[in-house]
């Protein structure tokens, strides 16, 4: 199990913005826009807990969307595995997240999936 946690982190980390995604059945999801290798260790997803003060920069930070932007169980699974974020026009809200353990290949201009698109979970 820890080698496959190795193996996915390596996959992860060939992984750059910009890049092309493709599933399984050869249609494009979209292009790369965030990396994030996992973390064992990640448990949880904590929302900011200082007041937003009344700074503008302040207020900027405290409405910053905390990546990945999707339901907390979920959210732990992906912080913990490791996701790509990809901007998509195949759902309304403009992006989907790929884990880790979903990235089949990576070549030097695209990441091919082991999944089909539908089954990744949009951005919320």
């Amino acid at each position: 199990m820890e080698q496959q946690g190795i193996d996915q982190q390596t996959t992860v980390a060939r992984v750059t913005t910009g890049m092309r995604v493709v599933d399984s059945a050869g249609i494009d999801v979209g292009t790369v826009d965030l990396v994030q290798r996992g973390d064992p260790n990640a448990v949880t997803v904590q929302a900011p807990t200082t007041d937003p003060g009344s700074s503008l920069d302040e207020l900027i930070e405290s409405a910053t969307v905390q990546e990945p932007d999707v339901p907390a169980d979920l959210a732990a699974r992906l912080l913990r595995t490791g996701y790509l974020k990809v901007s998509s026009g195949l759902v309304p809200t403009g992006a989907v997240y790929v884990l880790a353990d979903q990235i089949a290949t990576v070549t030097p201009t695209e990441v091919h999936l082991n999944t089909l698109a539908t089954a990744l979970p949009p951005e919320d």
